[in-house]
């Protein structure tokens, strides 16, 4: 039986962004509210993904909203006011993260290892977790709560829902663990794959399994008309949901779903909270590293070939996180690729 520490009177968390890294982020925050209930934990993150974690319990949330500039680090500096911190936990390499970490007064500072710290990262803090060579970025959040002497195995992933959130999610999946949802766009636009290939998926699904298939996505302008794109090109209707649930309800979505299928994006990572599997479709990243957490097994992941055939490089050799977004690079995944893995989940 492992020791626990003591506890710390407060620990400063600090992770902006982005939605599928803050979702990995809640079991790094379960480790340490289980190990220490008694600490006052506060949570430095981006507006859209407070969003995410926002009815998590006994948690202080300090907003950051980027698009206000200096205004929003004015207020930063507002709130945090004097305070001391006994431990900041920087888990974030961004050059805007190491701005804010160096305006969090704290005892203890601790970061990323110098494989994958950059601009800046390494002069805002005084400690750093172990290099992990190929390690899962889920993982890497977890490195941290390691370094404190923390226990991680057995930790608690799900996101909290609302009541109201279940229920927009039961309106429309009325069966649980039957509709298969796609989520066809990352923020990234060259992750996306093809039109015709969700659209040969989709149609494999509502006839070869006698099961729905819902479109869901967020407001973008981009999602959208990906979402009527796909509808066009289908032989049978889909539920075409994009743009129409908030992010607490999208969640939800996942939470009922057979399984959902996406690009390397945030929804890959939400789903795999929630346990739902995930088909991910990954060609210009590698799903090794930011893959769906307890779904890569799911995953399509032509990473390898991609690397080999773009850079002349095995994937080995190039640098951990690198993506290759290139034109063509997503068109190396087929829709054969697809059902296969879906047949063996459905």
């Amino acid at each position: 039986m492992s020791i626990i520490p003591p506890s710390p009177r407060s620990i400063c968390l600090l992770r902006l962004s982005a939605l599928g890294d803050v979702c990995n982020t809640v079991p790094l925050l379960r480790v340490l509210q289980n190990a220490w209930p008694d600490t006052a934990v506060t949570w430095i993150v981006g507006q859209t993904e407070h969003r995410l974690v926002a009815n998590l319990p006994a948690v202080e949330f300090i907003v950051f909203d980027k698009r206000r500039g200096r205004a929003a680090i004015r207020d930063l500096r507002r709130r945090l006011g004097k305070r001391q911190f006994d431990i900041l936990l920087h888990a974030q390499v961004s050059m805007r993260s190491n701005l804010l970490a160096a305006r969090v007064k704290a005892r203890r500072r601790i970061g990323f290892d110098r494989f994958r710290s950059r601009e800046g990262h390494g002069l805002v803090i005084n400690e750093r977790i172990p290099a992990r060579p190929f390690q899962h970025q889920a993982q890497a959040f977890l490195e941290f709560a390691r370094h404190l002497g923390l226990p991680t195995h057995g930790v608690e992933r799900r996101l909290p829902l609302t009541d109201q959130a279940r229920a927009f999610a039961q309106r429309h999946q009325p069966r649980v663990g039957h509709a298969v949802l796609i989520s066809p766009a990352s923020s990234h636009p060259q992750r996306n794959w093809t039109t015709s290939g969700y659209a040969e998926i989709a149609d494999w699904v509502i006839e070869q399994t006698d099961r729905p298939v819902i479109l869901v996505g967020g407001p973008g302008k981009s999602e959208i008309s990906l979402g009527l794109a796909i509808e066009q090109a289908m032989r049978n209707r889909p539920l075409n949901l994009i743009g129409k649930d908030t992010l607490e309800q999208a969640v939800a979505m996942y939470d009922r779903a057979a399984c959902l299928v996406t690009p390397d994006s945030g929804p890959a990572h939400l789903a795999a909270a929630m346990g739902t599997p995930v088909v991910g479709l990954y060609a210009a990243t590698w799903s090794r590293r930011s893959g769906p957490w307890g779904s890569l097994e799911h995953c399509v992941d032509r990473f390898p070939e991609a690397t080999r055939h773009f850079l002349d490089k095995p994937p080995e050799k190039v640098r951990w996180g690198y993506r290759l977004e290139r034109p063509g690079v997503m068109e190396l995944i087929t829709p054969g690729d697809v059902i296969e893995k879906l047949r063996e989940l459905l």
